[in-house]
């Protein structure tokens, strides 16, 4: 997690530690499928792969063989089993997150903004599911899954923010065609530098959609033990500022690529602190997109 990310592995440690190591566990599955489906070491380096397909076969077959109880070829997978097994994740989840992977594989372009909510919660609001499980959230709570589900939707719309020129460099478009159309936008066209006036608008919807699903995680962060959610909310406060600086950049978001700084995420430790010991402002969930039951 350390060299993945180091805004989740900072936010891990305030984690009691039976929580923390979970996590760990729950994150070598992620963090190993994910670079075997992207080509990539560590979350670094993406590259196209002319074996996806192949790839993902691999990944679904070494999950079922741990879920399962047989040996796997990497420790990553024998990983996830352990947390699997002591946290009672439903498998359903996981294999969601492995569709998502098979999007990708096939190439796969949203439509429309439904489209796009469908891939962000497979590849992450799945996730926010599983991690809010391994957190102590009961796995038949709907009502606060679905708040889980909306912080892994926030990272998403952020990261789909801040690395469409990463993205477009490996072939890959996550802008719903709708969007596009509607500004004016030739597919495979959004990072030409002509139509940077036209692209900002769309980056700065994928910024305040993620902060809308952050700010309703936040509220769900409440049903959290106080060290998770001190947690949860340092790594809201992290990424969200990921999307807001986005936005902030207006047609400068790519020419370098957006982080934050280590005195932001010090500082964000120290914020949420406050904010796990206060009550969230109510937010509702009117409007926001709902996971499939």
């Amino acid at each position: 997690m350390a060299r993945g990310s180091k805004s989740f592995a900072l936010a891990s440690k305030l984690f009691d530690a039976p929580t923390r190591e979970r996590a760990w566990l729950l994150y070598a599955w992620c963090r190993k499928c994910d670079d075997l489906a992207d080509g990539q070491d560590m979350g670094h380096g993406m590259s196209a792969v002319t074996d996806a397909h192949a790839r993902v076969a691999y990944i679904r077959e070494q999950t079922q063989a741990a879920l399962a109880g047989a040996p796997t070829d990497d420790p990553a997978f024998a990983a996830l089993a352990v947390v699997a097994a002591e946290c009672r994740l439903p498998h359903r989840y996981i294999f969601d997150v492995i569709d998502g992977f098979d999007l990708d594989a096939q190439e796969w372009r949203p439509r429309s903004a439904n489209d796009l909510y469908q891939y962000c919660y497979h590849v992450a609001g799945a996730v926010g599911l599983l991690m809010a499980i391994v957190m102590g959230v009961d796995p038949d709570d709907d009502a606060t899954l679905d708040r889980a589900c909306d912080l892994g939707l926030a990272f998403q719309l952020a990261n789909i923010a801040r690395d469409l020129s990463e993205d477009d460099s490996v072939g890959r478009c996550y802008l719903p065609m709708e969007w596009l159309a509607e500004m004016d936008i030739p597919p495979g066209q959004h990072m030409k530098p002509w139509l940077r006036s036209q692209l900002v608008p769309l980056a700065a919807r994928l910024a305040d959609r993620s902060e809308a699903h952050e700010a309703s995680a936040r509220v769900g962060a409440e049903k959290l033990p106080f060290r998770a959610r001190w947690a949860v909310l340092a790594a809201a406060g992290i990424y969200g500022d990921i999307a807001r600086e986005v936005r902030r950049r207006g047609a400068q978001a790519w020419d370098h690529r957006v982080i934050t700084t280590g005195g932001q995420k010090i500082g964000w430790l120290a914020r949420s602190g406050w904010q796990a010991a206060s009550r969230p402002d109510p937010v509702g969930r009117e409007g926001l997109w709902t996971r499939p039951r």
